[in-house]
Formats: C-alpha cells, sequence, structure tokens
C-alpha cells in the first residue's frame, strides 16, 4: 500500500462526490419534463418518438401498468437479441464470418443482456459480428441500463407523491432517460475513448506479421460506442473477451481512471435526485453516505490483501503485492479500485481477472455482489435496492426503540415490509439455490478449473454474479454449457424482475399514502445516527445469509493460504 495508491482511491472518490449534485440537478429536470440545455434540440425528437409510438407524455400509469409495460419491452428485447443471434450468420456486417450462436448460448445472452446482467459465456471477438455487437448487445446496453433508472424514478415518485394512483410513465421515463442522458453523455464519451485509442470502425480484422514472423489476427470493430454505453450504464458486457484489461477496450490509465468514474456516477447522482424529489437533499445525501462507507470499507481491504499477497510470495520473497491476472499498466491500486467499484455498481467489467485475487481480495467483489449491489449499484438498480433495506432498517428501528417507523413522510406499515422482504429473498434463493445444486451435479463440477474452495469460489461466484445482475466472474468456471446457461440465465432473470415486480409494488403503495409531517417520535434520517443503522442491518443481514457460504470457499481458501496451500 503506497501514497500514491491512497491518493489514486481519494481523488476517485472526491470526483465521484462532485458530480453527485450538478447531476442529480440535471436528472431531476429530465424526470420532472422541465427544460434543459438539450431541449431546443432533442425535444422534436422527444415529441416525434411519442407521436409515432401513440404514446400520450401527460398519461401516466398505476404501478401495475407500468410494470407491466416494462415487462412486454423487455420481451421484445429478448426476442431481437435471439434472432439476431441464430442469423447472424445470414445478416451483413459480419467480416469475421461468424456463425449463427448456438440455441442456449443465444437464449443465455439475450437473458444477460436484457436483464443488464452482461454475463458472457464467449469470446466477442471469436463469437459476435459486428451487427450483433451493435444491434444486439450495445442496443440493449442503452434500453437495459435506462429501464433501471425509470424504475427507479418509479420508487422515488412512491415516496414524492402524496394520495397518489400513478406512479409515472413507462415510456415516457425510458425515452427521456435514453435521450437526455444516455445519449448525450456516450456521444462525448466515445470521441474521448476513440481519442484514447480504442477503435471503432466496421472494418475487417487486421492480419499482421509479428517479429518473429509468426501470423496474427488483430480483431476490431466498433468498439468505442459499445464500452462508453457498457461503462455509463453498468453493463460491463466487453466487445472482446478480456474485457476492460484488453488494450482495445482500456488502453491507458486515463482511460482507466474515466471509466471508473463513468461506473459511479449516474448511480451516486440518483441519491441526490431522491433528496430533490422529496423535498430534502439532505435525505439523499445520507443515502449516499451510507454507499461510501461500504465502498471505502471494501477498497481499503481489497487494496491491503492484493498489497500483501500471501504468506507464499513473502517466503518466497516476490515483493510488488499480488500482481497475478493483473495489467501491469494498472498494477495493483488501479485494479483493486476496479474490482470493487465494478462489482459494488453492478457493472461487471473487469480490469483484472478476479480469479487471481487473493482469497480475501476476491471475497470482498463476491461480498459486494451479496449484498444486492446497492453500493451505488447499477444505474438506477443500485438506489431502490437500497431504498428497500432502508424500509427494512426504518422498520427495525421502530422494533428496538419504539419510534414510529416513517421515512420521508411516509409511515412504513407492514406491506410495505413484506415488498421489501420479497425482493431481499430472491438473491439467497437464486445464489445459494443454484450453488447447492451446481457443486454435487457431476457435469457442473467437471467445469470447475479448481478444486476444493477456490472450486467452490468460482461456482458461488457465478451465481452471485448472475443473480446480482453483476456479469463478472472469476475466470475459472467453464459455463458455457447447457447446465450453466440455462440454470445461469434464470438466476438473471429471476434476480432481475422478481426483485422489481415487489419494488414497484411498494412504490404503488408508497404513492397512495399521505405524506405526514414529522412529529417528536420520528426517527432522523438525514443525519450519522440513521447511516450506522443502514449500515449495520445491511450487513447483519448479508452477514447471516451468506456468511456460511463465504466460509466454505473464500474464507476457508485465505486460511489454507496462511499454511502455504493453494489451490
Amino acid at each position: 500500500m503506497t501514497l500514491n495508491g491512497w491518493i489514486q482511491i481519494l481523488l476517485f472518490c472526491a470526483i465521484v462526490t462532485a458530480l453527485v449534485k450538478p447531476l442529480g440537478g440535471y436528472m431531476t429536470k429530465v424526470f420532472n419534463g422541465k427544460p434543459t440545455f438539450l431541449s431546443f434540440l432533442l425535444r422534436p425528437v422527444e415529441t416525434g418518438i411519442y407521436w409515432a409510438a401513440g404514446v400520450d407524455e401527460k398519461r401516466e400509469q398505476h404501478w401495475l401498468v407500468y410494470t407491466i409495460a416494462m415487462l412486454l419491452f423487455h420481451i421484445g428485447g429478448f426476442l431481437i437479441i435471439y434472432l439476431v443471434l441464430r442469423l447472424q450468420g445470414l445478416l451483413p456486417f459480419n467480416p469475421a464470418d461468424q456463425s449463427a450462436v448456438a440455441p442456449d448460448l443465444s437464449f443465455n445472452t439475450a437473458i444477460s443482456f436484457i436483464t443488464n446482467t452482461n454475463w458472457q459465456n464467449y469470446g466477442g471477438e471469436s463469437t459476435m459480428s459486428y451487427l450483433s455487437q451493435m444491434l444486439a448487445l450495445a442496443h440493449q446496453n442503452f434500453l437495459s441500463a435506462a429501464t433501471g433508472i425509470a424504475l427507479a424514478m418509479a420508487l422515488i415518485r412512491g415516496f414524492s407523491r402524496s394520495s397518489a394512483k400513478t406512479v409515472g410513465n413507462f415510456w415516457v421515463d425510458i425515452t427521456r432517460v435514453t435521450l437526455y442522458v444516455l445519449l448525450p453523455i456516450c456521444v462525448v464519451y466515445t470521441l474521448f475513448l476513440v481519442w484514447q485509442g480504442i477503435p471503432q470502425t466496421l472494418g475487417a480484422y487486421v492480419d499482421a506479421t509479428t517479429l518473429e514472423g509468426g501470423k496474427q489476427t488483430i480483431a476490431l470493430g466498433p468498439v468505442a460506442s459499445q464500452v462508453a454505453i457498457k461503462m455509463l450504464g453498468t453493463n460491463g458486457g466487453g466487445f472482446f473477451n478480456a474485457n476492460a484489461a484488453h488494450p482495445f477496450e482500456n488502453p491507458t490509465a486515463l482511460s482507466n481512471f474515466v471509466q471508473m468514474i463513468s461506473i459511479f456516477s449516474l448511480g451516486a447522482a440518483l441519491t441526490n435526485v431522491f433528496g430533490r424529489m422529496v423535498g430534502n437533499e439532505r435525505q439523499g445525501w445520507a443515502i449516499f453516505a451510507v454507499m461510501g462507507v461500504l465502498f471505502v470499507a471494501g477498497v481499503t481491504i481489497t487494496y491491503w490483501a492484493e498489497a500483501n499477497g500471501t504468506s507464499l510470495m513473502h517466503t518466497l520473497g516476490v515483493e510488488g503485492g499480488n500482481m497475478e491476472g493483473k495489467e501491469v499498466r494498472f498494477g495493483v491500486v488501479a485494479s483493486s479500485l476496479f474490482a470493487v467499484i465494478t462489482t459494488a455498481a453492478s457493472c461487471g467489467a473487469v480490469n483484472a481477472m478476479h480469479d487471481s485475487f487473493t482469497a480475501i481480495g476476491g471475497m470482498i467483489p463476491l461480498i459486494n455482489i451479496e449484498l444486492g449491489e446497492i453500493i451505488v449499484g447499477g444505474v438506477g438498480a443500485g438506489l431502490y435496492g437500497m431504498l428497500l433495506f432502508v424500509v427494512l432498517a426504518i422498520f427495525v428501528a421502530g422494533l428496538m426503540v419504539g419510534r414510529t417507523p416513517e421515512y420521508a413522510g411516509k409511515k412504513i406499515e407492514a406491506r410495505e415490509v413484506k415488498m421489501a422482504m420479497l425482493a431481499i429473498l430472491v438473491l439467497p434463493l437464486m445464489i445459494l439455490g443454484w450453488t447447492a445444486v451446481a457443486v454435487v451435479l457431476p457435469p457442473a463440477v467437471a467445469s470447475m478449473a479448481n478444486a476444493g474452495p477456490h472450486g467452490f469460489s468460482e461456482v458461488l461466484y457465478a451465481f452471485t454474479s448472475a443473480t446480482g445482475n453483476n456479469g463478472s466472474a472469476f475466470a475459472g468456471l467453464s459455463a458455457n454449457t447447457l447446465f450453466y446457461n440455462l440454470t445461469l440465465a434464470t438466476a438473471m432473470f429471476v434476480g432481475r424482475f422478481f426483485m422489481i415486480i415487489p419494488a414497484m409494488a411498494l412504490a404503488g403503495s408508497l404513492a397512495g399514502k399521505k405524506s405526514i409531517p414529522p412529529s417528536a417520535g420520528t426517527l432522523p434520517t438525514t443525519g450519522g445516527l440513521f447511516v450506522g443503522l443502514v449500515v449495520g442491518v445491511i450487513l447483519i443481514v448479508g452477514g447471516l445469509t451468506f456468511f456460511p457460504a463465504l466460509s466454505l470457499g473464500p474464507i476457508v481458501e485465505q486460511l489454507a493460504s496462511n499454511a502455504n496451500t493453494l489451490y
């Protein structure tokens, strides 16, 4: 651990914090339908989309209608992806003559991208045509990210409205966030990435002769545009198999730093949107503080673990920390920071192989996802996931100290707590259930690259990543099999939509309640006590649920590595 490393971490935190308020203010204007500096250019486009789609932007929807619209929208997205991948060999923009993608892999990939997971059981440059990368994958990167933000806004309206029957209009929300937020930023972002050296071309792959006289095919393509939205939208799916460790996806230290900031920017800013919408920005800063405490703790532990390495490395006199699976141009600190960011934010992009981290260093990304990826989280998904824990914490506080369970002017009653718990229980159901099946089923066990606790961690991480809609992997699991393609797709689908439905029911229930002023019995929810309470509830729920599984994987592996036993 070095001073330079801590400066990088502090600089990252400072820039993200500085972006929260301006981005939050801009997005609040967008969702309230107020003019922005882009309105003169984009408002005619927006109204044209509504006219073509037959949408009345002033007509809002009940939470159930909003949810059904969202589900139907994603059925359409699934069909587009699946058909493009299955017909890939017949479609244009395929300079490498990629053949059709197998049915089970197409199914897995389609579910993966509509759920904002971007789990990839394939190498992009050796499997996908340019059209598949653009029309199927990058296209859904925009729409799945926009969906997450739209759903967060629906839940925010639940807290901010009084005696209302509606939570917004899904078609209007997803149009506005795509048109006014995601697309403008990505246009500028893409140009920056091209300047940094990332390709953006429809030209064919390039054949080159190496210094040794060997032949090498260099894969190219429309990379920069996909990298921009995969980072900003916390999708994470790589154009290349090596993802953000590939020099054509992440060539420089500057591109790496900007990519990390972009992963957190929108998710962090949504906390400010929440504060503005409920009429008290301090509420948003309190949620941001909860996220910040958990994030800094995770970065500190991971950086310490990777900088110190293992006992065997010390015995052999290896200095400089654990560099296995890391790019020299990033080093230990940038790799550790990226790993925590991408798993805290439901992004899934990686600039180092988590499979090669130390046991404790690899455990923190795993825990980040198991907590529900509410530490900033996926764009939108992180906020509504965090608000579920806030509801639970308020209820627990009421039980412990006799305070009235209220939050942001809304009384928290049995219905809201039930909906929050239903959403939270989706994670252990899918993660622990499928992991238990995979570690005893012979065909699934055969996909594990390592024995013992590390092999268990590979399987646990896969189902954790899929259910949490993260998409990163330990990279030691050969998951392109019928069993894993189907079970991981199931975990991704349930982890996304079975969490959304209770969250939307919660939004509808809250919107229908009257707003009540704070009383002497109301627990203050903008100070350090509240922040500590929410952090404690998150850690206790996560610890009680997943500690036994972690004990079988990274914890016992760390104890074994202390005795110089490796797996």
